[in-house]
């Protein structure tokens, strides 16, 4: 059996990001299925079956609540889980919520009146942007996409809030990037098998480059390595 990496968003061929996610998955090698999963679809409460997760862009999701229940279950199950730009944003949400004890925290995006934001506008939007992203020595981040800053394209306008970032810090989620404008750009969990998620979205370039971006090529290793133990 391949092993199988659930996709977990809202398709849309309209989004650029989307048709870039599409080339993405058309380069994965054998042995290895990464199909959609639509968040208001049959499979959204079976994820579960898949070795990895890969919670991509485009929110507000349709439905987000088995989004959170997957992020949370991969999370404390060792699930190899990579989340980009909204994807990013509700890992950021869920481990606000269910590691650092904010069980009042949201996203501003969905919940713009609540009380507290894990999640909140940025001081410039960066749809269709691209900034230069530094990432931090002795993270996963830094040994996948090296010491040097590259630049990385957004299509966002929603990055971690600055006001809670010490308790997710002090909660053990650790800052494995940043840029300009953005802020924090990556974050990971160091003792877990797979835990990263970044603002910037490592799948776009696939269809000119006709190759995995490394964050995606990590992912797929370690969906690989769940599939053969």
């Amino acid at each position: 059996m391949p092993a199988a990496i659930a996709v977990v968003g809202d398709r849309d061929p309209a989004y650029l990001t989307h048709r870039e996610l599409d080339a993405t998955l058309a380069l994965m090698p054998a042995g290895v299925e990464a199909r959609w999963v639509a968040t208001d679809g049959p499979d959204a409460t079976r994820l579960d079956r898949f070795d990895a997760l890969w919670i991509v862009p485009g929110t507000p999701y349709r439905d987000d609540r088995p989004v959170f229940a997957a992020i949370e279950a991969a999370r404390t199950g060792g699930v190899p889980i990579l989340g980009t730009c909204g994807g990013f944003q509700h890992m950021v949400v869920e481990f606000a919520r269910n590691a650092a004890g904010i069980a009042e925290a949201a996203h501003a995006e969905t919940a713009p009146a609540a009380a507290v934001h894990a999640v909140s506008p940025l001081a410039c939007s960066l749809e269709g942007e691209v900034r230069q992203v530094t990432t931090v020595p002795g993270t996963r981040v830094a040994e996948l996409c090296g010491p040097g800053p590259f630049a990385g394209f957004h299509w966002c306008s929603y990055g971690v809030e600055p006001a809670v970032l010490d308790r997710l810090l002090g909660a053990g989620l650790v800052v494995s990037a940043t840029a300009p404008d953005a802020g924090v750009e990556a974050v990971e969990l160091p003792d877990h098998p797979f835990y990263v998620a970044t603002l910037f979205q490592p799948q776009v370039g696939s269809s000119e480059t006709g190759e995995l971006h490394p964050l995606i090529g990590a992912l797929v290793e370690a969906a690989a390595g769940v599939r053969s133990a």
